[in-house]
């Protein structure tokens, strides 16, 4: 605290510049939509990148001639020749122009080899920075009985933004198209973005990667996606694996998810965690961003934490080797299924470069009436805790009896405040509950001066 009430004072006096890097972070790679800023100032260069985007809207429409293709080839290396940024470019994870920056990423890249569909474009190198947050997510994620499941769901209630846009996909993917008995899954994958990229990690991850000792804390966490909107098709029917990996690549979005999650959830034997990276926060991170797009995958029972996507390699021909690699990056994947695992119990693998800081409460929590009277109503807590239970079981029989859309009952969760699942509520509670150590000096000093 010293340390840093000295750089405080430096920087306010003027002693030390703005600009100045306090902490020695690694430098990012550019961001593709810098890069073609500065590209777009140059003429030629601009030109060359013009002759890309109809290059790609070709091939989108259908595959390249070889002459086109080969003439497309020699505009794309002239273009990075004359501006070798927009090779080395990088995007962010869910920011406002991360669509636009895909775009960018993936036009200098028009006929990319496998090698290069499997390189994310996301910079990772702040990324380590960050790992606190599923840290703290883990660290009250203990196996001690309780359907950990409902308490994650829960928190995310008493945090209005998480539980707002939880609100908000559930309906998306509940609400019948027009005309249709089907939902729409396009607004329902979108929705479930929403939620993933704007939602703190400790919470939106929690949700998703809850430990469970039991099927009806497994039942909760398998329908968290509203797998009958998002994950299977409604006729039941399940593609071709690669069929499916065919369409996501057409998307810029979809294709960079995908290569994200085939780079940071690379087994390797080598390892503690299993990865080829060696962290477990990376590949959850990633299989997250699957989630919301044509190769969304989930929980396949309600009795383990084995994921799978909605499709078999059935018709695959000659290509029945690389359908099953595929497949098995979700289903035998020995870097996803520990860092899974991890989430539940934290100890288990070397934490990711960060010390896990105290869980912090929802927002919610430190303005509720409850707590401004420092006590936390534990004989509500069964009682609310025993109705969800309820809600979830009566569920569960609706959808037996041929419920269109699997989802759990969730507005009843934003009411609880003592589920939080988290020791820093009663921490919030005690520190509210006495005055702060400056007012009580203060009182002293005072106190002594009138004595005097």
């Amino acid at each position: 605290m010293i340390v840093l009430g000295i750089v405080l004072a430096l920087f306010f006096s003027g002693v030390l510049p703005a600009s100045a890097p306090v902490f020695p972070f690694p430098s990012s790679p550019t961001d593709c939509v810098e890069a073609h800023r500065v590209c777009a100032v140059d003429p030629r260069c601009q030109a060359l990148y013009r002759g890309l985007e109809l290059c790609a809207a070709d091939a989108e429409v259908s595959p390249l001639g070889e002459q086109v293709a080969a003439e497309c080839l020699e505009g794309q290396d002239a273009l990075l020749n004359k501006h070798p940024a927009l090779l080395a470019c990088k995007c962010q994870r869910g920011f406002r122009k991360e669509e636009q920056c895909l775009r960018i990423y993936w036009r200098v890249r028009l006929l990319p080899g496998e090698d290069e569909l499997e390189i994310s474009p996301y910079d990772d190198t702040m990324m380590d920075t960050r790992m606190a947050s599923l840290v703290a997510a883990s660290s009250y994620m203990q196996l001690d009985g309780e359907n950990q499941c409902l308490k994650a769901a829960q928190d995310c209630g008493l945090y209005e933004k998480c539980g707002s846009l939880r609100s908000e996909y559930v309906l998306a993917c509940t609400k019948r198209a027009p005309g249709t008995n089907r939902c729409n899954q396009h607004k329902c994958h979108r929705a479930l973005r929403r939620f993933l990229e704007r939602v703190p990690e400790e919470y939106s991850l929690g949700v998703l990667f809850c430990p469970c000792t039991n099927t009806l804390c497994g039942e909760r966490r398998r329908k968290t996606i509203v797998p009958s909107c998002s994950y299977q098709e409604m006729e039941g029917l399940q593609p071709n694996c690669l069929h499916q990996q065919s369409f996501c690549r057409r998307d810029d979005l979809c294709r960079s998810r995908l290569a994200d999650f085939l780079n940071n959830c690379q087994p390797s034997p080598a390892t503690t965690s299993g990865c080829l990276k060696d962290s477990a926060g990376l590949c959850l991170r990633a299989y997250a961003g699957l989630i919301g797009t044509i190769m969304t995958p989930n929980y396949i029972s309600n009795g383990s934490a084995d994921v799978s996507l909605w499709c078999n390699c059935e018709g695959s021909g000659n290509q029945w080797q690389d359908c099953l690699r595929l497949q098995r990056m979700f289903t035998h994947n020995s870097c996803l299924r520990n860092s899974i695992s991890w989430m539940g119990s934290p100890g288990s693998l070397p934490t990711d470069i960060t010390p896990p800081p105290a869980p912090r409460p929802s927002p919610l929590v430190q303005e509720d009436e409850l707590l401004s009277n420092n006590h936390l109503p534990e004989h509500n807590n069964i009682l609310v805790e025993s109705e969800e239970e309820e809600e979830l079981t009566q569920t569960e029989e609706e959808g037996d009896q041929g419920g269109q859309f699997d989802v759990i009952p969730l507005y009843s969760e934003r009411a609880t405040v003592s589920n939080l699942g988290s020791p820093g509520t009663a921490r919030a509670a005690s520190v509210t509950a006495g005055p702060p150590d400056a007012v009580l000096l203060l009182l002293l000093l005072l106190a002594s001066l009138s004595w005097g």
